[in-house]
Formats: structure tokens, C-alpha cells, sequence
């Protein structure tokens, strides 16, 4: 019988619900999960052990009294430290806010509060979210679980080896352009980033308002439409938030895909696949074929474009939402400031990072007189071009399929001083940002050196049952219980 601490959320909910194991005993399994593997991977910034104790004890109460519990009942949550939770701190990995605490909860997270989950923790990332090896953090960065030499994605590369080292079932990340798809794939999770406007934005630290979504990291398909369906959702307080019905995600998600059409983009075979990397993809499409789905060929000519249409815009975002980070408000704030440029000056200089000030220069460049129309202008065309790629495409398929991500994990500062290198692990993601889609990211095998690899499904806006239901019948038809390997960790840590 499985631990505890191994359970998805559907079942420690519903053991919770009948009975069969008290929140305090769950929450309890996996603080000891944590003590036992976090010194190997790093992945938390901050444990709530008594708080999160705390909570189940009362969940556990409410539940003796009588009291209907909600369909997270006692299920521990990590959530990345760019996510606001009411009297914790929100560091968004950076020295910038150093010693912030929020005074709110951001709307994602307290619906899963008001669901019954216990928040365990937060967890590391790279700082602001931007990157994608969780590397960039101001604190320390993450390991791998599978190898403790690579790099476990990001930026919610905390979150998502969080999950693969089975501490918690359920953790929360943002995806800006790939950041919680590909730490799933690379850590060997499941990553979903919802369509733009299905879940609300409101107590999340912006990176990029047009781009940003909050999304879901598990180890089951089903737990990503159960977090999914709670989370979802209009809210007054995000005016991008979507007045559309909120689906119920789990139903029909075993359905099966028999006539499915699925788009493959031919471009992909241009994107340098390593050779394992390719014959998994070749792998996988076979599977979808085998579960009675059409595979139809679809062009996405602006698919190389996308990453540099991806770093203008979401670097000029950047540029203007981290302008507030000043030394004045809250945060770091400069000592020996001789008057308010300066403190402007040192606050920034000393606060952020080397990617979060190479990543504001570059969008305050392209958003400055005589280079906008260069930059800025030409990147919003480039965009409409892959809008319209995109819309053509979904005429003729259902949902679209690529790998997540162009190589499995990489080894920890391998691409540290290669930026291009580091964008392009990025290359399969970026567009449903770009466009607005909602994208899946599910373990599909390994690659030669045994670490995971995964395909991406992206579907139509508000089209994620589709999604969930195709990964769904391809994730019972791989059958993926692979656990972590933890190469490197003494004995005593590795396992599930």
C-alpha cells in the first residue's frame, strides 16, 4: 500500500473525506517527506510546519463536527514564493524584497484554501520567474530529483521537484512562457498553464500582464483537472479574468480519444531534436495514433520566431512592471543613498540579479524613442502571424501536439552564460502565451541518460477539456510510475 505522502490529491481527499486518514496525519507525512529530501534538492524556500499543522488540526475538526468538507480535503500544497499568501513572505526569489510580507492571498490560492487544501510551504524559482533552470534565484538554486546534477526547469523549478520528490501532491506555479510546462517535463510531472484569463492573476507578482498565468503541477492528469476546476474562475479583482463557465474538468476525462484530430507541427523536426529526443517524439506520436486519434500535419511557420517575439514583449512587460520595485515602497532599500537617484540607482543595482537587470535593459531598449517601431512594433506584427498560424491550424485539428521541451534536463550550470542556449529550451512553449492557448505538459518517456522527457498538447482558448482528456488516455496508455531517482543523494534519501 502506498505512503501517504504518495497519494495524489483525489486520494488523500477522499481518504480525508471518509475517514481513513486525518489531515494532521497527511500533512505530518509529508513535513517528514521534506525533512528527508529537501536538503538534497533544495526545492523550498519556506516551510509553514506549524501553521500547516495547524490548519489540518482544524480541518480535522470541522470534519468530527460534521462539517462537509471540500474536495481538497487535507491536501498539502506548495505554492511558488511569487504567490501571495496572507501573512508570508513573498520573496519572488530576489533580494529586491527582502523581508516583504503580504498583507493578502492571492484568489487562485485561496480557493484551494476554501477547497479544504493545507498549504505546506513556498518554493524556490528563478528570481522573478525569469529563467528556465531555477538557477537565477537570489537564495540558492534546485536540483533535479532524477539527477542532482541537472537543473530541474523553471522557473517554478522549486514546484515542480517539489512534486516529482512526492513532498506534496499538488504545488502551484506561473507560466509566463513555458514556466511551469517545462520544469513538469523536465522533473517528469504534469504542468498545465490554462488558457489566458481562466484563472485569475490577482495576488500573483507580475512578470509579463499579457503572458502571465497561474498553473498546476502534479504527478496525475486527473489532479490537474481537479486543481484546475477549483481554481477557474472569474474574479472582480483581475479584469483579465474570463466571465466564462467554469467546465467541470473531470468529466469525460476518461473518455478515450478515438477521432481526436491531433495537429503535429512539422517545424518541430527543425528544432535540432537530439537523436534519443526524436525517436521518443517518433514514440509518442505512435501512442496517440494507437489510441484511435488523426494525426494531421500543421504548419506554424513563425514557430522559430516565437522566442524572439517572446523576448521583446515580455521584456518590455518586465521593464515596466518591475519599475515599482524602487527602494521607496517596500523591499530593499539602499543605505548610503545620497539623494533619490541614487537610491533609485543602488536599490535596483544591489536588489536584482544579473538575468532580471539584463531582462529590464533589454525591454526598456526596445521601448525607447527611435528603436519602438524597430522592436517593439516589429515583434507585435510577428505576433498576429503566429495568431493567425495558430487560428488556421485549429480549423483543421482539435488540439496540437509537440514535445514540451527540445532536450531532457541539463546539467546545472551548463547554460548559465549561453542566454540564447537557455531561451531556446523554451522554443515549444512560448506560443500558447504568445496566443493565449492552454498547453499540458505530460511525462511521455526518457531519454538516453534515463531523465524525463514529455509531450505538450495545446488546445483551443477555453479548450481545456480536450486537453486534459487527450493527456489523460495518453498518460494511462504510457502507464508513467517511474519514480525519481535521486543520483547523487546518500542512500538514505533516495526513493518515492
Amino acid at each position: 500500500m502506498a505512503e501517504l505522502h504518495e497519494l495524489t490529491a483525489e486520494q488523500i481527499a477522499g481518504a480525508v473525506t471518509r475517514g481513513e486518514a486525518s489531515a494532521v496525519d497527511v500533512a505530518q507525512a509529508c513535513l517528514a517527506r521534506i525533512r528527508r529530501v529537501d536538503p538534497s534538492i533544495s526545492a523550498y524556500l519556506l516551510v509553514r510546519e506549524a501553521d500547516a499543522l495547524d490548519e489540518a488540526a482544524e480541518l480535522d475538526r470541522r470534519r468530527a463536527a460534521g462539517e462537509v468538507l471540500g474536495p481538497l480535503a487535507g491536501v498539502p500544497v506548495a505554492l511558488k514564493d511569487n504567490l501571495s499568501l496572507s501573512g508570508g513572505q513573498v520573496s519572488c526569489g530576489s533580494r529586491v524584497l527582502e523581508g516583504y510580507v503580504s498583507p493578502y492571498t492571492a484568489t487562485a490560492v485561496q480557493r484551494l484554501i476554501d477547497a479544504g487544501a493545507v498549504m505546506l510551504g513556498k518554493t524556490n524559482l528563478d528570481e522573478f520567474a525569469m529563467g528556465s533552470s531555477c538557477e537565477n534565484s537570489a537564495f540558492h538554486p534546485t536540483q533535479n530529483p532524477w539527477d542532482l546534477g541537472m537543473v530541474p526547469g523553471g522557473s517554478s523549478g522549486g514546484s515542480a521537484a517539489a512534486v516529482a520528490a512526492a513532498t506534496v501532491p499538488l504545488a502551484l506555479g506561473s507560466d509566463t512562457g513555458g514556466s511551469v510546462r517545462q520544469p513538469a517535463a523536465l522533473c517528469g510531472v504534469v504542468g498545465m498553464k490554462p488558457t489566458y484569463g481562466r484563472v485569475s492573476r490577482y495576488g500573483l507578482v507580475a512578470f509579463g500582464s499579457s503572458l502571465d498565468q497561474i498553473g498546476s503541477l502534479t504527478r496525475s492528469v486527473r489532479d490537474t483537472a481537479l486543481a484546475l476546476g477549483i481554481m477557474a474562475g472569474v474574479d472582480s479583482r483581475d479584469t483579465t479574468s474570463a466571465a466564462q463557465p467554469v467546465d467541470d474538468y473531470l468529466d469525460g476525462i476518461e473518455a478515450g480519444i478515438i477521432g481526436l484530430r491531433i495537429g503535429v507541427v512539422k517545424e518541430v523536426h527543425a528544432e535540432g531534436l537530439a537523436a534519443d529526443v526524436q525517436a521518443s517524439w517518433q514514440s509518442t506520436l505512435g501512442t496517440l495514433r494507437s489510441l484511435g486519434a488523426e494525426l494531421v500535419e500543421v504548419s506554424i511557420p513563425n514557430l522559430r520566431a516565437a522566442i524572439a517575439v517572446y523576448y521583446v514583449l515580455a521584456n518590455c512587460e518586465a521593464s515596466a512592471n518591475l519599475a515599482r520595485f524602487d527602494g521607496v515602497r517596500y523591499g530593499h532599500r539602499a543605505k548610503d543613498a545620497r539623494d533619490l537617484r541614487d537610491l533609485y540607482l543602488d536599490s535596483r543595482s544591489e536588489g536584482f540579479g544579473p538575468e532580471v537587470k539584463r531582462r529590464i535593459m533589454l525591454g526598456t531598449f526596445a521601448l525607447s524613442s527611435g528603436y519602438y517601431e524597430a522592436y517593439y512594433g516589429r515583434a507585435r506584427g510577428a505576433l498576429e502571424g503566429l495568431r493567425e498560424q495558430f487560428a488556421a491550424a485549429f480549423r483543421a485539428v482539435d488540439v496540437i501536439a509537440t514535445p514540451t521541451s527540445p532536450t531532457g534536463a541539463f546539467a546545472l550550470g551548463e547554460r548559465v552564460d549561453d542566454p540564447l542556449t537557455m531561451y531556446l529550451s523554451d522554443i515549444f512553449t512560448v506560443p500558447a502565451n504568445l496566443v493565449g492557448l492552454p498547453g499540458i505538459a505530460v511525462p511521455s518517456g526518457m531519454d538516453a541518460r534515463a531523465l524525463p522527457l514529455s509531450l505538450q498538447l495545446l488546445g483551443r482558448p477555453f479548450g481545456e477539456r480536450t486537453i486534459l482528456r487527450a493527456a489523460r488516455a495518453f498518460e494511462a496508455a504510457v502507464a508513467w510510475s517511474a519514480a525519481p531517482s535521486f543520483r547523487g543523494a546518500p542512500a538514505s534519501v533516495g526513493g518515492a
